[in-house]
């Protein structure tokens, strides 16, 4: 049995499970002198959501990133994650794009792509793996682990038997919810080390715990290869501590090799990087062992809690994971990694604030149910299919077979903002961010989000309560906040339980301390808050709503527009999810009262439409 090599995840992975992938180019590039001495198999230090990260928060060329890292480990692969024809979007992109994008990676420094598709439909990697072997590079065919009535582990060798075929040069079983056991990590690698030549990684999150246990199961059934993260970014919702897993490896036949004394030195250094990322830090990053049943990954969870929390809703979250997995069988048990967690996720918050499962249907479960992510491991719920795509036909084939070349289009429409081809893919990758960063890029203005909170928000840094004891007169009343309205002028109405009686107080404001609203990750800038917002609240059969607060992205309707029930008004966007808001009743549009971009909360009217 040779060494165990290791694989740090500590500048991607376990940076976006902890903090939200805010860690900013200048902490990492002090440190690489020392990661680029250990020796790991690979750094993974780009891909997933740093891109989007880079760009929406950071306001640092992700490109740039890249090649900065690649100057300052020259010794090290730089790996990556990629997700297939999604590349790091939450769409297909076209064949031109793809390998666009990956020759363009290579060429900038990444060594190592680990390439997966959410359904584990591996004709949507064909075309990543092709463009990664004819630029030289490594490329390793991924399976994501899940369980469901239609996964065990005669699906998982085939996959990986199919992988091999394709050229792969290794294999990764990517555990991204922490579902595996160790019983279950002995029997899925053994069988594959037994079935397939190629080189088994592993990469399982401790999200329930088990994931060191799970590894050292796994080395001890042929895996070669294993995921961790330096101490201070392990754990949780991350993965098991590099220090750790040398430790217990070291002195048996799997001995890594790895300097110790190194590796702790280097975690010093990351604990105090990660002091300055509190404000990113989430309560849902620790243990948890509800994943074994629920299959929520960690990061999703957190998902969840902030657009319960916008509602009002928070302490319907068991509400919502006890949701999840009847949206996941309806879906054909697709296993919940980016994008499937989000649309899932998305789609069961809906389901359990309407009241009414599917009364809402986002358009990424539309778009899922008519094939366009690829063939869903199982058979879906046929009466859903059925209600969401209103007789269109379901595509069969790989899904950029469908697609036109898009790259020149692109190239134009972006013009003299792109000064490289870089610049191209990253507005193919995220057309409005894209195009704003590039904006901001000429302008000068580029300027990331503050890590510290400022002097006057420290006020509301902490999360408001939503529910607690008020005894007023002598007498006790338990409150719970189940919601709030639209502020209009200085008054704004509460949705509570009076000792479990619904109440709705209107509150008027006298005097305020002007302070940002937070959100998921901190403090939302100003502007995008409801503040100031002269939309009046719904009271019409045709005033036109959303179920959950978010930003618009297209208007689709002007004033005038005779339309009729269920007829696509707008599309919304919320937790990178879009939704179509329809007509409730027939009749003309008599006000449009959004634009795209505006942000918009549930009691508001966005169009107005009379009979």
């Amino acid at each position: 049995m040779p060494k165990v090599h290791v694989t740090e995840t500590v500048l991607r992975d376990g940076q976006q499970s902890l903090i939200a992938t805010r860690m900013r180019t200048e902490d990492m590039l002090p440190i690489c002198p020392k990661l680029d001495q250990v020796g790991f198999w690979s750094l993974e230090a780009w891909g997933g959501a740093t891109f989007d990260a880079c760009l929406r928060f950071l306001k640092e060329d992700p490109w740039e990133r890249l090649r900065k890292l690649r100057r300052a480990l020259p010794n090290t692969r730089i790996q990556m994650l990629l997700r297939g024809q999604n590349l790091l979007g939450y769409r297909h992109y076209a064949d031109d794009v793809v390998s666009a994008f990956v020759e363009r990676a290579a060429a900038n420094g990444v060594d190592v792509f680990r390439v997966f598709d959410a359904l584990n439909d591996l004709r949507n990697l064909e075309t990543a793996i092709e463009a990664v072997k004819r630029s030289g590079r490594h490329a390793q065919g991924t399976i994501c682990y899940t369980t469901s009535p239609v996964h065990d582990i005669d699906t998982f060798v085939a996959q990986a038997r199919e992988l091999e075929t394709m050229g792969c040069d290794s294999l990764a079983i990517k555990d991204m919810a922490g579902l595996l056991t160790p019983a279950a990590a002995t029997h899925l690698v053994g069988a594959i080390v037994r079935e397939v030549s190629l080189p088994v990684h592993l990469h399982s999150h401790a999200t329930a715990g088990l994931a060191a246990m799970c590894q050292y199961k796994a080395v001890e059934n042929g895996c070669q290869h294993i995921d961790t993260a330096i101490s201070a970014f392990a754990g949780g919702a991350s993965h098991p501590p590099t220090e750790s897993m040398v430790a217990a490896l070291r002195d048996t036949p799997y001995d890594t090799g790895l300097d110790l004394a190194l590796l702790q030195e280097i975690g010093f250094y990351f604990k105090s990087v990660r002091e300055k990322y509190k404000r990113f830090e989430s309560e849902f990053t620790g243990l948890d062992t509800r994943v074994q049943v629920t299959q929520v990954p960690g990061g999703m969870i957190s998902n969840l809690t902030h657009q319960l929390r916008e509602q009002g809703a928070l302490n319907r979250i068991d509400e919502v994971l006890a949701e999840i997995p009847r949206v996941r069988a309806d879906l054909g048990y697709p296993p919940l990694v980016t994008p499937t967690s989000q649309i899932v996720g998305t789609q069961a918050v809906l389901n359990v604030l309407e009241g009414e499962r599917y009364k809402t249907i986002t358009n990424e479960v539309r778009l899922y149910l008519k094939g366009w992510y690829g063939r869903p491991p199982g058979p879906v719920n046929e009466a859903l299919r059925e209600a969401a795509i209103d007789g269109e036909e379901v595509i069969d084939v790989r899904p950029a077979d469908l697609l036109e070349p898009e790259l020149e289009t692109l190239r134009e429409e972006i013009g003299e903002l792109a000064q490289s081809e870089e610049d191209v893919l990253t507005y193919a990758l995220f057309p409005d961010i894209g195009r704003e960063f590039l904006q901001e890029r000429a302008a000068g203005t580029l300027q990331p989000e503050p890590l510290e909170v400022a002097d006057e928000e420290a006020l509301v840094c902490g999360p408001a309560p939503t529910e607690f004891k008020v005894t007023l007169h002598g007498e006790t009343y338990h409150i719970h906040i189940t919601g709030t309205g639209h502020r209009h002028q200085t008054q704004r109405p509460f949705y509570v339980l009076v000792d479990g009686v619904p109440e709705e107080i209107l509150v008027e404001t006298l005097s305020e301390v002007e302070v940002a609203p937070q959100s998921a990750s901190g403090i939302v800038p100003r502007g995008r808050s409801e503040a100031g917002s002269t939309r009046p609240r719904a009271t019409a059969p045709g005033d036109v709503t959303t179920t959950m607060p978010g930003t618009i992205v297209e208007v689709m309707v002007k004033e005038g527009d005779e339309v009729r029930a269920g007829d696509p008004l707008l599309v919304t966007e919320a937790m990178k999810m879009e939704t179509e808001i329809r007509a409730p009743i027939d009749g003309k549009v008599t006000a449009v009262l959004v634009q795209k971009g505006d942000h918009v909360n549930p009691d508001e009217t966005l169009v107005r439409i009379e009979p």
